[in-house]
């Protein structure tokens, strides 16, 4: 395995291929990989002759610092499972300083309202911090394709948004979410969640199928008004917010259309750790 701690190694070592035009596959992460992370790489493998992974977590994106200083960082492990998979994968695990040249803040960036909507309403400066990331990693790697799941919808179409405004020339591809068998959507902060919580957790994606069901039969507000009700007086999730939002602005839905595509988002708080989640309605 080549694993790249510094960008001037990485791009040393990439300058050729970008020369010949050798399609290159980049799957960003910030490590603590799970199968639907190793899903995007294999995807990459599958398209591209040569593939990226990055393993950083991205201290700008962060609003909360307790949230920053928990989150899992198991680097040796990820390797592993990156390995497992195929060990021509390059690996870019940069430090704060390689990234940000001892400037640890974040460029100003919009995304044409996109960002004003679910979580950048309750997470200051989020899609900054995600913005001045991907775009410094796509200037580093200058991949041809960009993997990313759709279980952050929000950054998906935001990070479509950047590569549109800035001309970057990469395809974005969102993948599918993957789940473990009671439907919880896989995610780095499951590694924190207990076995009682995991299993509580599934609550969360029954909840979401619940409201595409409802979809065809009853208005956003009254499938809002239905997942309020189902989190109200659960013992250990809180539910911080319920969107049922437009696929392309994420605006939220106030009355159907028929030639619109909807999702719905959610976010809550199992305990104390973070976890978000959506579904496509039509």
């Amino acid at each position: 395995m080549l694993i790249f701690n510094k960008q001037s190694l990485l791009i040393e070592h990439l300058t050729p291929f970008w020369a010949t035009k050798t399609t290159i596959g980049f799957v960003p992460t910030m490590g603590a990989l799970h199968e639907g992370h190793l899903s995007l790489l294999s995807q990459s493998l599958k398209e591209n002759e040569i593939s990226v992974v990055s393993i950083f977590v991205n201290p700008t994106q962060f609003n909360n610092p307790e949230d920053l200083a928990k989150y899992p960082r198991t680097l040796e492990r990820d390797v592993e499972k990156i390995a497992s998979l195929n060990t021509k994968v390059l690996i870019y695990a940069p430090t704060v300083e390689d990234i940000y040249h001892g400037n640890t803040v974040s460029q100003s960036f919009q995304y044409d309202g996109l960002e004003n909507q679910m979580e950048g309403k309750h997470r200051p400066g989020h899609f900054d911090g995600v913005g001045t990331i991907v775009k410094r990693l796509f200037e580093i790697i200058k991949p041809t394709h960009a993997y990313f799941g759709e279980k952050d919808f929000q950054q998906l179409q935001i990070v479509k948004k950047l590569v549109h405004k800035n001309n970057i020339p990469v395809k974005v591809i969102g993948c599918p979410i993957h789940r473990e068998a009671n439907g919880l959507a896989m995610s780095s902060r499951n590694e924190r969640l207990s076995p009682i919580e995991r299993k509580e957790s599934a609550l969360i994606f029954k909840t979401l199928s619940k409201a595409k069901k409802l979809f065809g039969m009853k208005s956003a507000k009254e499938i809002s008004k239905f997942v309020t009700k189902t989190f109200e007086n659960h013992p250990i999730i809180k539910l911080e917010y319920f969107e049922i939002a437009d696929e392309i602005t994420l605006r939220s839905c106030l009355r159907k259309s028929k030639n619109k595509k909807y999702r719905a988002f959610i976010a809550v708080f199992v305990n104390n750790i973070r976890l978000i989640d959506t579904i496509s309605l039509n």
